[in-house]
């Protein structure tokens, strides 16, 4: 017997396409053409010949009725030739989940994406309508329960999809697919009558019964293609895919069998656009089963390794991979590309990215998977593939996302005993293997004395008592001191490549933690360099997870603002942000937010930032009645931004005596009032002493000289060594304007007048003639300098006449003031005779550990007589500047220069935090 070999001049994919079209058999199955007289294909591809027409003794045997005979004498080369299937980048392959298959419409819009892909050929993965496979288990579930509302629910089942396929289909179409429902509505009956009676259900059973949710989404898909008259078949992967079980409740795929069954499916039906189903296959003996968690992505990564896709596109209803959970950091970012073991690492700790599992098929040939959003097209979604090799290990791109893992326990094994000691360890995890505990991580010091591992807190006590008992002669003995247990852990994991050998990934991320006020329990790295683990408090994990990605993912430093007091300086502190924020963040990396501002009455509360281009409106529309103590929790309580800072623009002491209470929270405090640091001593010293042993900062620079740099020279000073011998100067703008105006012919009480007229005073110019303020100051430059003193300590010239001390109000005082004129006349005549002027100073004398507040004369040539208008004037006598002293002057006085020093605080604050200098 003899068959005729012709060589076809065209590639086999060409081939296939110019091949006549198929026509139905009597079986359902598609064939490529037929002799009309016995019914053998005529055409059949067979690699790359073309096999035509059929034996001699067939040919003579036409018209025989005897159609067995004529099949048994076609040769066995010509009974096993099939059609040619492809490989390669002409191929894309799409999956779509429960999600995106949830209703009528959104199956129509999964058909409009595959029509409108421009790839040669395509292969379609589906997972069952939403819910579906939920409800198919319950029909399980209920059926071997011996519940007879199982009936109910496979109704239930049977017309979600009745009603889905009369939305999406019509005609014929929705004839067949609906006999096909039917029918298998009615096997399903039968199976699961069979389960209720036997009260049981075999594995094998419940997967063939779970199974038909994507049977039924896949023709669906299938029709509503067709109906744009694009060919279209649909396939049954347990058909095809051939998996064996690899634990529990895993499998591992059979590629050689499966790419066998694809290769006879595909010469049955060749089409261009096949709608296969997800999550279900079968084992090799044919018994239906499921690929399990996330079965479906894994299905798709499988068929697309077996036909060496250009790529696999998950579809599903996210932008993309983000780089943290965006329900825990609600600013977290997309990421465009990852690697595959990235990804993998990723879905290890929880992160909402692929099962690993689903990135090993396409791994192997380098075949890229895209995650993208259905419902938002325009977003180009992530891609993972193969890092590229030349990809610069800095530090924004070796840190690629942070995940945690929520609701563990630490067990801490340890004792001397273990040092050099074999086999401990290996006890230990045996331990826990025994119990069936699944160890998350492990940390083990190169000593040797201790060995802690993280371990689900539901299993933590059986774990413990496992090692008390294998270790209870070593318990003993005392050659382990202890076998601790530390609920309520969490880990917070940073993935990325290259993390190890990039220098001060580590040193960024633990930084960050240590300025968030965070404490590590345990820390663990591989070697691989693709991880860095810590476990935490679960309670600190939220804050320390928004931390750590603000310090990689936004700005280098992202600062929480609470603003109290919006008066004249707070106010002008807010426009000053509201003008420079936008350069910050572009030229400085620092991204300050004002999420909370606070009047006497009224404040307003953000999340994310309130717009301070309408701050004023906002408080006086949106506000809620003002509260202290809700407003601090409002920004200590707040997870997007790690870094929180209270700027307090008051005067008032009580708010002042809140200080040590928002440090002890890890909230920095920033304030122009000098309250804090010119009350009690023993507040002050504590307030100092916490601010040195922790992470979080105090800083009041505009407590002394408004805008000048006093504090900040006054320590660089200390810190360098250099030695204080005195400070003088004249600490009041209020009061430098008064006698800087006070010569010739005009009276002390115009002057005034005209002061408070300009705003330089308070409102009562007492508070400014009294000297109070002025011996503030002196108070806090005595303690910088280390003086232990107390505010009455300070003998103060007050400027008040005694008469006028009891005045009921400030009107009634700058009526009566004139009435001191004279007095005030001599003293300025006096001084000009003998070629002086007055000022009002402070003076810090270090060396007889002594202050005072004082009007003194100077000679016109002094420095302090050259002032003008509002300015302030300090001279530092030290040990370096004896001779000539170190003079800081400038503006010491107004809204301006006041809330510039407290906006220079806060710049300090964010370069403390990792901000560029």
């Amino acid at each position: 017997m003899r068959s005729l070999a012709v060589a076809s001049p065209l590639p086999p994919a060409a081939a296939a396409r110019r091949r006549p079209r198929a026509s139905a058999s009597a079986s359902g199955r598609e064939v490529i053409s037929q002799c009309w007289k016995c019914g053998i294909n005529q055409d059949q591809p067979l690699g790359n010949s073309l096999r035509i027409g059929h034996s001699q003794g067939s040919l003579q045997r036409h018209g025989s009725k005897n159609l067995l005979a004529a099949a048994a004498a076609i040769s066995v080369e010509q009974a096993e030739v099939s059609t040619y299937l492809p490989k390669g980048d002409m191929w894309s392959v799409h999956k779509f989940g429960g999600t995106c298959m949830g209703t009528p419409q959104r199956i129509q819009n999964v058909a409009d994406i595959v029509l409108g892909d421009s790839s040669e050929r395509k292969l379609i993965i589906v997972s069952a309508m939403s819910k579906v496979t939920d409800m198919m288990f319950n029909l399980v579930h209920k059926a071997q329960s011996r519940d007879n509302s199982y009936t109910t629910a496979l109704d239930e089942v049977f017309n979600k999809h009745m009603a889905a396929a009369k939305d999406l289909l019509d005609g014929e179409d929705l004839a067949r697919f609906l006999a096909q429902l039917h029918s298998d509505i009615s096997n399903l009956r039968a199976m699961l009558r069979a389960i209720f009676i036997a009260g049981h259900a075999t594995e094998s059973f419940s997967d063939f019964v779970v199974g038909h949710g994507e049977l039924w989404s896949a023709q669906m898909l299938s029709y509503a293609i067709k109906k744009s008259g694009v060919p279209c078949s649909w396939m049954d992967t347990r058909e095809i895919l051939v998996v064996k079980p690899s634990g529990s409740n895993q499998v591992d795929p059979d590629y050689l069998e499966s790419e066998k069954r694809l290769q006879k499916w595909f010469s049955r039906q060749p089409a261009a656009t096949i709608i296969a189903t997800g999550f279900i296959a079968s084992t090799a003996e044919n018994i239906p089963t499921t690929l399990k968690r996330d079965g479906s992505d894994f299905s798709a990564s499988i068929i697309g390794s077996l036909v060496r896709a250009r790529q696999v596109t998950i579809w599903t209803d996210v932008d993309g991979v983000f780089s943290a959970d965006p329900r825990k950091v609600s600013e977290a970012v997309i990421l465009s590309t990852l690697s595959y073991q990235e990804a993998w690492e990723m879905s290890y700790f929880g992160a909402n990215v692929l099962h690993p599992r689903t990135i090993i098929p396409v791994m192997k040939d380098n075949i890229p998977i895209v995650i993208r959003n259905m419902f938002n097209l325009s977003a180009p979604g992530t891609m993972i593939c193969k890092q590229p090799a030349n990809e610069n290990a800095d530090l924004d791109a070796c840190v690629k996302s942070f995940a945690t893992i929520d609701k563990l326990a630490l067990v801490n094994v340890e004792g001397t005993g273990m040092a050099g000691v074999p086999g401990t360890a290996s006890a230990i995890f045996s331990a826990a293997k025994d119990v069936g505990a699944n160890v998350i991580m492990i940390s083990q010091a190169s000593s040797e004395h201790s060995v802690c591992f993280a371990v689900p807190e539901k299993e933590v006590a059986a774990v413990s008592t496992a090692l008390h008992v294998r270790f209870r002669e070593a318990l003993a003995a005392g050659r382990l001191s202890k076998v601790e247990v530390i609920r309520g852990c969490s880990i917070l994991a940073a993935v990325g490549l290259r993390m190890a050998s990039t220098p001060g990934v580590s040193a960024i991320l633990f930084d960050a933690l240590a300025k968030a006020n965070i404490n590590v329990r345990a820390i663990a790295q591989g070697c691989s360099e693709y991880n860095i683990t810590v476990v935490l408090k679960q309670e600190d994990c939220v804050r320390a997870l928004k931390a750590v990605h603000s310090r990689f993912f936004l700005s280098k430093t992202t600062l929480a603002v609470g603003i109290i007091g919006p008066g004249l300086i707070g106010r002008t502190l807010l426009d000053q942000l509201k003008d420079q924020a936008a350069v910050l963040k572009e030229n400085m990396n620092i991204d300050l937010r004002v999420i909370g501002i606070i009047g006497s009455r009224t404040m307003h509360l953000s999340d994310i930032g309130v717009d301070l281009n309408q701050w004023k409106e906002l408080l006086r529309k949106e506000a809620e009645l003002a509260d202290l103590d809700s407003f601090v929790r409002h920004l200590s309580e707040n997870h997007v931004f790690p870094n929180k800072v209270l700027v307090d623009c008051t005067a008032d002491t009580n708010v002042a005596s809140h200080y040590y209470d928002w440090l002890k929270k890890g909230i920095h405090v920033i304030t122009p009032n000098k309250k804090a640091n010119s009350g009690p001593l023993d507040r002050y010293l504590k307030l100092r002493t916490l601010q040195r042993a922790s992470y979080t900062h105090y800083f009041y620079e505009a407590t002394v000289g408004a805008g000048l740099p006093i504090i900040s020279t006054l320590r660089g000073l200390l810190e360098t060594g250099d030695k204080i011998l005195r400070i003088e100067g004249i600490f009041s703008g209020t009061l430098s304007y008064i006698f800087n105006n006070f010569e010739g012919t005009r009276t002390f009480s115009n002057v005034v007048a005209e002061a408070k007229e300009a705003g330089y005073t308070e409102p009562d110019p007492r508070d400014d003639l009294s000297g109070t303020d002025v011996a503030r100051k002196v108070i806090i430059l005595a303690r910088e300098s280390g003086l232990r003193l107390e505010l009455s300590d300070i003998p103060v010239k007050s400027l008040v006449p005694e008469a006028l001390r009891s005045c009921s109000s400030a009107d009634e005082f700058m009526q009566k003031l004139p009435s001191f004129d004279q007095d005030w006349d001599r003293q300025c005549d006096e001084a000009e005779a003998a070629g002086e002027v007055l000022r009002y100073v402070g003076v810090v004398d270090v060396a007889n550990r002594k202050g005072r507040v004082e009007l003194q004369r100077y000679k016109r040539d002094h420095p302090f007589a050259q002032l003008s208008g509002s300015d302030n004037i300090i001279a530092f006598t030290t040990s370096r500047y004896k001779e000539q002293p170190l003079i800081v002057r400038g503006p010491g006085a107004g809204a301006e220069v006041t809330a510039g020093g407290v906006f220079c605080d806060i710049l300090r604050l964010a370069s403390y935090l990792g901000a560029p200098s």
